[in-house]
């Protein structure tokens, strides 16, 4: 795995880097292969990327958006319309402007009354488009993830019993701050990813991410800690997500 760092002076100038990075992935990923299979964010700091995506035409237009498939690293256990809806940011931020086929919209279940069939129904998703044995875990082309400044991505969240998980692509979790659960990609299925894409941005973050990237190993405290990737991991961060970095 090869991890490299990268700073833009504020949140704009970051996501225009990612969404640059992001439309050469799919681009290349389309050529070599027919497709690109994309795992979305949730929370604040993916929304602006989004938006820059289908707002700016340079952007918009130089990927053939029928052949991208879309997934999430994570959801909140709500229907799709609920204000808190990873995939209803999505939808509303960009997915609506590049009106990709709903077959190549591939969500989590979040409605489903019981979290853990949600997790097992995402888990079936998974092994039928990409005709998937057991164990085994999917070959996304990128996958976009955040951090929370307690060191969470996704939905793994500190002390969580999913941190152990080496089997299941998908489980479900509880977030202790929302008392509610949620349903994640495992590390084992999100470090399968081709190339990962860490997007962090805020002061309030810049503890976190020097713990994370140039402190000791606590990978249970620190679960971003357990990034990595079978190809490469960038960690994109503001101006401001960086002070506290040594390099």
């Amino acid at each position: 795995m090869s991890r490299t760092i990268v700073i833009g002076e504020a949140l704009d100038a970051l996501c225009t880097w990612a969404a640059v990075d992001t439309v050469a992935q799919a681009v290349e990923a389309i050529a070599a292969r027919g497709r690109f299979t994309w795992v979305l964010s949730g929370g604040s700091t993916p929304r602006p990327l989004f938006e820059k995506i289908a707002r700016e035409a340079q952007f918009r237009d130089a990927v053939d958006w029928g052949r991208v498939h879309v997934f999430w690293s994570d959801e909140r256990h709500v229907a799709p319309d609920h204000p808190d809806s990873n995939y209803g940011m999505a939808r509303g931020a960009m997915l609506g402007a590049l009106r990709l086929p709903e077959a190549n919209i591939h969500r989590m279940r979040g409605e489903m009354a019981d979290a853990e069939a949600a997790a097992q129904a995402y888990d079936d998703e998974l092994a039928r488009f990409f005709a998937l044995p057991p164990d085994q875990m999917p070959a996304f082309d990128l996958a976009l993830l955040g951090m929370g400044a307690d060191g969470h991505t996704a939905s793994l969240f500190p002390g969580s019993p999913a941190l152990a998980e080496t089997r299941r692509r998908v489980v479900a979790t509880w977030s202790e701050s929302a008392k509610a659960h949620r349903i994640t990609l495992t590390f084992p299925a999100l470090n399968a990813a081709t190339r990962v894409v860490v997007l962090v941005a805020g002061a309030d973050k810049a503890v976190t991410v020097q713990r994370v990237l140039e402190g000791p190993p606590v990978p249970d405290e620190l679960p971003s800690q357990r990034i990595s990737s079978t190809g490469s991991v960038v960690w994109a961060l503001d101006r401001e997500a960086a002070a506290r970095l040594r390099q």
